[in-house]
């Protein structure tokens, strides 16, 4: 927990097998981070560049990529599952996620199927499937969850996803908690991307006279708030995406202007080492009625926030499908 007075964690967006064994144990230990994230685009760094994976990639018995993949993706999740079981055990988050493949983010009983089979196979209770919050997604979430699987609802992007995911997760907590009435309720992430707003709509923003760097924030907040007045225990949000690319910010910025109440944030590496540098302020969120105004200029200066959200969510979906397939080819 970064910040206990408001619950703000931070947590961190990278796995690598020697990372978790050196740098990531001294960020635990020194109580910057108490969780971490991965994802398709993550794993596929670290698998390419890392000499940590090579030995075990040719020492494989796997002949299927996937195989390949899962067994040293599972291994690493593991490794930072246990050790962050401490956190988890002292209810201060700990937990790490693993990505579903998403190829299936448009298969509702695929993605069930494996976010069961990934869970059981790395066999800790910190673990968080991500599930990507499409249509097909948002009933695989209910369906994880009333399993007892902990969820982390990835790409979102717009107000509407944020509303199925809890809508989803509130189906399936209900059906756990009658299943089990005396055990604790799996937990529930809503990662708000935030930074590729910035990047697909600033040159708009200027073009307008209106300010960059901005509107990610915005729409962040504006989620945020949906989340905290739905007020589901298990479920907090979480900001994602928010690595600075280019110079006309600072390198953490993304991570200090979202340190909200009972809120998460997963940065790169590189963004956290800024962010420690410096002594940081949690913050309010924005108004509702401030973020309304805002969406208002935005709007009446013809940027389409809807049309924003489905590309973003397209290709936030195409990257992660490329990452993917390029670790399958890396793995032949």
């Amino acid at each position: 927990m970064y910040d206990n007075n408001v619950k703000f964690s931070l947590w961190c967006d990278f796995i690598e097998r020697e990372f978790l064994d050196n740098e990531f144990l001294e960020l635990l230990n020194k109580e910057i981070i108490n969780g971490a994230t991965s994802n398709p685009a993550i794993f596929k760094s670290a698998f390419s560049s890392s000499q940590a994976y090579k030995e075990s990639i040719l020492k494989s018995d796997k002949r299927h990529p996937k195989s390949i993949y899962e067994t040293l993706a599972t291994q690493d999740i593991k490794m930072a599952a246990c050790k962050m079981l401490k956190n988890y055990v002292n209810d201060d988050d700990g937990f790490v996620s693993i990505e579903v493949d998403p190829n299936l983010s448009d298969d509702t009983n695929a993605t069930i199927e494996e976010g069961v089979r990934l869970h059981a196979s790395i066999g800790m209770p910190n673990v968080m499937i991500k599930v990507p919050a499409t249509k097909e997604g948002f009933t695989a979430m209910s369906a994880l969850m009333a399993k007892g699987i902990s969820v982390n609802a990835t790409l979102i992007f717009s107000p509407e996803q944020a509303q199925n995911c809890l809508d989803a997760f509130e189906a399936g907590a209900e059906i756990y908690k009658r299943r089990f009435p005396n055990t604790p309720l799996p937990k529930g992430v809503i990662s708000i991307f935030v930074s590729r707003f910035d990047r697909l709509l600033d040159e708009k923003m200027a073009q307008k006279s209106l300010p960059k760097g901005q509107i990610g924030i915005m729409n962040a907040a504006k989620i945020y708030h949906i989340i905290q007045d739905r007020n589901l225990p298990n479920v907090r949000a979480l900001f994602a995406s928010t690595g600075v690319k280019g110079g006309e910010l600072r390198a953490d910025y993304y991570v200090r202007e979202l340190m909200y109440e009972n809120s998460i944030n997963t940065a790169p590496l590189d963004t956290i080492k800024e962010f420690i540098k410096e002594k940081a302020t949690p913050k309010k969120a924005p108004s509702k009625e401030s973020i309304e105004s805002f969406f208002e200029v935005v709007n009446n200066a013809d940027i389409d926030m809807n049309f924003a959200y489905k590309e973003l969510l397209n290709d936030g979906l195409k990257a992660f499908v490329v990452a993917f397939e390029n670790i399958m080819k890396t793995l032949k």
